[in-house]
């Protein structure tokens, strides 16, 4: 699952660069496009905060997969070990 928001994070940080790099390049360069170079680095701003939270978002779904998954291996080293002690 965090493999997902790893994926989403990327794309978001690349199309931020992508409208960051828009900001600065010359108006005559993009034809039927918005010149205003304000709403290119705003636009840019929100992707990078949202790839930036969908990073940490995955990040955290990582952690506690791993935490849950060694609390599980660790129930079931105290249930073999019980079940050890109960054979005679």
């Amino acid at each position: 699952m965090s493999r997902s928001f790893y994926i989403l994070a990327g794309t978001l940080v690349f199309f931020a660069l992508v409208s960051a790099t828009l900001a600065l390049a010359p108006s005559s360069l993009q034809p039927g496009l918005p010149a205003n170079a304000s709403l290119w680095r705003t636009v840019a701003m929100f992707l990078l905060l949202f790839g930036l939270a969908s990073a940490l978002v995955g990040v955290l779904t990582h952690l506690f997969e791993q935490v849950d998954r060694r609390g599980e291996e660790a129930r079931k080293a105290a249930r073999r070990r019980q079940q050890e002690g109960r054979k005679p």
